[in-house]
């Protein structure tokens, strides 16, 4: 049975109010001791770059052409514009320096935890409940990679607009108007435009039409109809969620085009459908096993690739089955449980597995909103258990007194080890089993942070530790090869690109349509020097199956044909590319440096800045195209593209003395005016 309602009476009302506010003020403080140290730690070198340090739309800030190109342009595997507008944004105000960026992400964290306890308090009136559930939320360590991961900022922001789609249909459900569903779809299409993990929101609200809002017409085993706030047939709530579902399947189509379109979603050849279903229930199982005991956590968790044995899929199976029919028999009884068990297995959905995107098994953000199902079956189950217990209100304040410190702890070590790459990847190796092929991403990355740092030594140790736990992923072969050949040790570098050669050889043998070995390849012979079967590859992979996302080979063979001279053959490559990748400003650019040795300046100008105009931070292009105008006599333009150059990198010599050649020839020019 439902509980009823307590009579607010105005001294209750008064009493919560205060209580209300002291819960927020530990919610923030509480929160801030735990990630106040992120203002000091770096940018980390998976995903950040994609996001914010080499995006060049990202760090031109809000400007008119920006914001059209975060919502007409897929990047990143995704299509989030509101992501990109907030990454944006903290570009303009704090530019390049990681501490804003991530105490943006602790600001936004803090108001996802005051809204769901906002949220949890108007739906039940339990305010002690949802108090517990939001201090979970905000201190537990499982969310930490949500935070303190500046990439993840689609994460939170999509669950800020998650809760304000909940505070507005709360409304809606009290008392329906077109205007309150009208903002119940508007907060959810911002949330998908920020990360689709909301497709699962509608099903939720269906959920929260059962409990705590009542508005379902439920029949007893007697026939009677159950009473309910406001009794509305069930199939009367889903034809109310048909709009809400059709920006859902809007949003899946889209992301489902554009990782399919980029080459993210992994096929079953690569991963059957047997091993996506064992992964996924162990999985399921796994995330609340973190969730009890937050141990081990890493960055990157490696697909076992049907190493996991069938017995474990089927054990965790047989647990979520059983959890299930306990939830949906005790319905009536404990409504909590099944909204809170439901929600925790329906919103995994899109992540857990089933659709592979990436080389990851599970991932710690991808609980941030799931596990609030599991903290309301926690906070309200706890609740009444011990309902009958003389000893109740003393017992709970010392359980919160125990348990919220160990959280924070927890969680501020485990933010701790965000400080940057080195040491997120560090941690990574040292919690999470080599036994997996996919395990070698989290070598190669730490392997490539110490390369940075200037650690030759550790980054090949890494790389090849890499290359034993997965020997046909060629890409610490080439990073081991780039490094010998740095330092002029060519004869070892040259093993390791012919090694990398026979992995690409084999993998062209088991696919040869796999276009990508044959760019590869191709890049491997050019960089031993063997250009003729560098073109042979190259023109392979163009012929084979041409990849809008992979124009490699393209611009490639162009610098190879443009490098002896063969220009009209390279510009045919370089326009080809274009086509095939319009926002290519790589192809672009190329084409300019051909068309400028050819003497053709005016096209080349053209090409310049369309190379810029797609990606502003283009450094090389602004510089050569100030190089170009200033021979042309434009020196006015020339000076703003090499003062454009010097912003973007400071310390560029031959940019410095370009410059003030060009200003000193503009202050002639206008002396002899």
């Amino acid at each position: 049975m439902f509980r009823k309602k307590r009579v607010n009476t105005p001294r209750s009302r008064e009493t919560n109010g205060s209580l209300k506010f002291i819960i927020c003020i530990f919610l923030v403080i509480s929160t801030l001791a735990v990630y106040w140290q992120v203002q000091d730690h770096e940018f980390v070198n998976y995903d950040d770059d994609v996001y914010i340090t080499e995006n060049g739309h990202v760090q031109v800030g809000l400007t008119g052409e920006s914001i059209v190109w975060a919502f007409t342009t897929p990047y990143a595997a995704n299509w989030h514009p509101m992501t990109w507008l907030s990454h944006m944004l903290d570009y303009e105000l704090y530019g390049d320096r990681p501490k804003g960026h991530l105490l943006t992400n602790v600001l936004l964290h803090i108001t996802n935890a005051l809204l769901l306890f906002m949220v949890l308090f108007r739906l039940t009136g339990a305010i002690w409940q949802s108090a517990f559930v939001a201090v979970l939320f905000a201190l537990h360590p499982l969310n930490v990679g949500s935070v303190a991961w500046a990439a993840e900022r689609k994460n939170i922001l999509s669950t800020l607009f998650w809760l304000l789609t909940m505070w507005v249909y709360i409304s809606y459900a009290n008392n329906p108007s077109i205007k309150k569903y009208g903002w119940v779809a508007l907060f959810l299409a911002l949330g998908l435009m920020s990360k689709p993990m909301l497709v699962t929101l509608p099903f939720v609200l269906l959920l929260l039409d059962y409990w705590p809002l009542r508005r379902w017409n439920i029949k007893n085993t007697n026939g009677s109809i159950e009473q309910t706030t406001n009794p509305i047939p069930l199939s009367r709530l889903i034809l109310e969620k048909i709009p809400l579902l059709l920006l859902v399947i809007g949003s899946i189509t889209t992301t489902l085009i554009v990782q399919k379109t980029s080459g993210a979603v992994k096929s079953f050849d690569v991963y059957p459908l047997k091993e996506r279903i064992i992964n996924a229930l162990v999985s399921y199982v796994s995330y609340l096993q973190k969730m009890v005991w937050p141990s081990n956590l890493s960055i990157f968790y490696p697909h076992p690739e049907g190493a996991l044995p069938v017995w474990k899929g089927v054990l965790c199976g047989m647990v979520l089955v059983g959890i299930t029919i306990f939830a949906v028999k005790w319905i009536r009884k404990a409504p909590y449980f099944a909204v809170g068990w439901f929600w925790y297995l329906g919103t995994l959905v899109p992540v857990i597995g089933i659709v592979q995107v990436g080389a990851q098994a599970m991932a710690d953000r991808y609980a941030y909103v799931p596990l609030i199902g599991i903290f309301i079956i926690l906070a309200w189950g706890i609740s009444d258990l011990l309902e009958k217990w003389d000893l109740r209100k003393k017992a709970l304040p010392i359980a919160a007194g125990v348990v919220i410190p160990v959280l924070m702890v927890a969680a501020w070590v485990q933010a701790g080890h965000w400080k940057n790459t080195i040491t997120i990847f560090k941690h990574a190796v040292s919690v999470t089993e080599n036994q997996y092929p996919s395990f070698s991403t989290a070598h190669n990355n730490l392997g490539y942070a110490l390369e940075l740092k200037g650690d030759i030594g550790a980054a090949i140790t890494h790389y090849k530790t890499a290359i034993k736990i997965n020997p046909g992923e060629n890409r610490g072969y080439n990073n081991i090869g780039k490094i010998l050949s740095g330092i002029s040790r060519f004869e070892e570098a040259k093993i390791y690109y012919k090694a990398a050669i026979a992995h690409y050889k084999t993998a062209i043998k088991i696919n040869p349509n796999d276009a990508s070995a044959y760019t590869n390849l191709g890049y491997f012979f050019e960089k031993i020097g063997n250009i003729g079967a560098a073109i042979t590859h190259y023109k392979t992979a163009i012929k084979t199956n041409p990849n809008p996302e992979d124009v490699r080979a393209y611009i490639n063979l162009g610098k190879i044909l443009s490098g002896v001279s063969r220009f009209e053959e390279a510009k045919t490559y370089y326009k080809e590319a274009i086509r095939v990748k319009p926002n290519s400003h790589t192809a672009y650019y190329n084409l300019a440096n051909t068309l400028s040795r050819q003497g053709d300046m005016e096209k080349a100008i053209t090409h310049y800045k369309t190379a810029i105009k797609i990606n502003p931070i283009y450094l090389q292009a602004h510089s050569n195209l100030g190089t170009l105008l200033a021979q042309q006599g434009n020196l006015k333009e020339a000076i703003n593209y090499f003062q454009e150059a010097l912003r973007l990198k400071p310390n560029l010599i031959s940019v410095r003395k370009n410059l003030e050649i060009a200003i000193r020839e503009y202050g002639q020019a206008g002396e002899s005016k």
